[in-house]
């Protein structure tokens, strides 16, 4: 099967059919704004792995959309409070993934642990607007790409349906999401540029930013230096 090119056999969910599934459980893939790929995300950290068809004990990221995750997320950064600061502008703001240390004496809530290894935790930050009331019922959701083992993320709900299993509803995109855009990128574009699961940057105790993973919204820059500039920049 190729994703790219063979026609789904199903129907993209709607709002409504994701949020129940959600709510039973189930894994679900949901679009992004242009330049991200589709992300699955579910309650459970197996659920998500196992409709990735990996291991059901692989980390994952954690979402952090929900105000009441990040209340809980501050007490345990090992980060002075202009720096998590800081973290919490480039997971909403720019829609990036962000590795965040996490203090040695921190008591961590059991939910923290999928998405924690060797003293860092794995953040997700995009925050679009029509998938926020779907992600608001869940305090606690864990992501990753939108692909089966061996394939790329899905670009579309149509590669998605087409990659997924029925068990795991494919939400229809939203009409603006071939013109919206997933957040600053710096440079102005030249041309359109391929979809991209998010750039990973890990942000060091003393305020290092260092790319973790090339993706969507360093694609835009010349060099890895030249984006690390860009943000340092921005968010001085």
């Amino acid at each position: 099967m190729n994703p790219s090119t063979d026609p789904p056999t199903r129907a993209p969910a709607s709002l409504a059919q994701a949020r129940r599934a959600l709510r039973e459980g189930a894994a679900v893939v949901l679009p992004n704004p242009e330049p991200l790929t589709h992300v699955v995300t579910a309650t459970r950290a197996r659920t998500v792995n196992e409709a990735k068809g990996r291991p059901g004990g692989q980390p994952v990221a954690l979402w952090a959309h929900h105000p009441r995750t990040l209340q809980r997320l501050r007490g345990l950064w090992d980060l002075p409070a202009a720096h998590i600061l800081l973290a919490e502008r480039l997971l909403a703001e720019e829609h990036l993934t962000v590795l965040v240390p996490v203090r040695a004496d921190a008591a961590r809530p059991a939910w923290l642990k999928p998405a924690h290894k060797d003293g860092w935790v794995l953040l997700f930050g995009a925050r679009w607007q029509p998938l926020r009331p779907l992600l608001h019922d869940h305090p606690v959701l864990y992501v990753s790409s939108a692909n089966r083992t061996g394939h790329p993320p899905a670009s579309t709900s149509r590669e998605a349906l087409a990659m997924f299993p029925a068990t795991v509803p494919v939400l229809a995109e939203p009409a603006a999401a071939a013109s919206a855009v997933a957040g600053p990128t710096g440079p102005p574009r030249r041309g359109p540029a391929p979809r991209r699961a998010t750039t990973t940057v890990r942000l060091h105790p003393a305020g290092r930013l260092e790319l973790h993973r090339h993706g969507a919204q360093d694609q835009y820059h010349t060099t890895v230096d030249a984006y690390l500039r860009y943000l340092r920049a921005r968010y001085a």
